[in-house]
């Protein structure tokens, strides 16, 4: 419906202007205000000090997240199909497993890397219903390459706002990497004279959707970050096809195939592997 009146770029980046705003809202409310007690997150969970350190991390994760993956991302969408776009941006979640594994030092149990290697099948599943014709090559090699350095981006993206969030405030670190990164890619497009087409009741589900598409998947997206790490984020983050194939049976119309709902029920299994605590270990000396 936004594409009607606006292009990706400037939704993406008038998205996450608004959800930085509203996420920066959020830290203005009292400890017992009732969203913040709704979402049990604290105004500030910071164990240090902010530092230089930190703030240059905060502009690479605002410029390769909210800049520059988005950018590749749309590039590489418009020189290649949508369905080659769907099943190779499940490589995010491949670059952030990597990226956390050498980087990050994060370690997950046997059974985690079985769920994780589940849940990217599912999702493989889901968004090509096996049927590789469509593919027709893989599309355009240049756009594939784009989608693939764009995920690249968001996986380094991941990894460092996976170090902010230890550090600091989630709410903070969603409010100003929705900001700079939407501002950011706002005042690029506008370089090139993008002209806006718009009505009021656009510019109003413009602004919810900023609020709750992108602002509340954001600050849950970095709380997860902080309680789980990257790694598990990330590639439970592949539930995304999921719901998107559920709304759009319900809400477009969408057939959806019996194989693709068993690669849900898959994708939800292998979430529930993932969320079995680890045994702890009792001394018995």
């Amino acid at each position: 419906m936004l594409l009607e009146s606006f292009s990706p770029l400037m939704i993406a980046s008038v998205t996450y202007i608004v959800a930085g705003l509203f996420l920066g809202a959020v830290t203005l409310l009292p400890k017992k205000a009732g969203l913040v007690t709704w979402l049990k997150l604290p105004t500030s969970t910071a164990k240090t000090e902010p530092t230089r350190k930190d703030g240059i991390l905060l502009m690479l994760t605002a410029l390769i997240g909210g800049v520059l993956a988005p950018a590749l991302y749309m590039m590489g969408l418009n020189n290649t199909s949508a369905v080659s776009t769907a099943l190779l941006g499940n490589t995010e979640a491949l670059f952030t497993i990597a990226i956390a594994f050498i980087f990050l030092g994060e370690r997950g149990r046997t059974k985690d890397y079985g769920a994780m290697a589940l849940l990217i099948i599912g999702a493989v599943i889901l968004t090509t219903n096996l049927n590789f014709q469509q593919f027709s090559a893989l599309g355009t090699f240049l756009g594939n390459v784009l989608v693939v350095l764009s995920c690249f981006c968001w996986g380094i993206d991941n990894s460092l706002a996976r170090v902010l969030t230890v550090k600091g405030s989630v709410l903070k670190v969603g409010s100003l990497k929705g900001i700079i990164g939407g501002g950011l890619l706002f005042a690029a497009i506008s370089l090139y004279g993008m002209r806006i087409s718009s009505s009021p009741q656009s510019i109003v589900l413009l602004v919810l959707v900023g609020v709750f598409s992108v602002g509340f998947s954001l600050l849950l997206f970095l709380f997860s970050l902080q309680q789980i790490g990257a790694m598990k984020t990330s590639v439970i983050f592949a539930t995304a096809s999921l719901f998107g194939a559920v709304s759009a049976f319900f809400v477009l119309h969408e057939p959806i195939s019996l194989l693709q709902a068993l690669a849900g029920v898959l994708m939800l299994i292998a979430i529930y592997v993932l969320a079995i605590p680890k045994k702890e270990s009792t001394n018995t000396g």
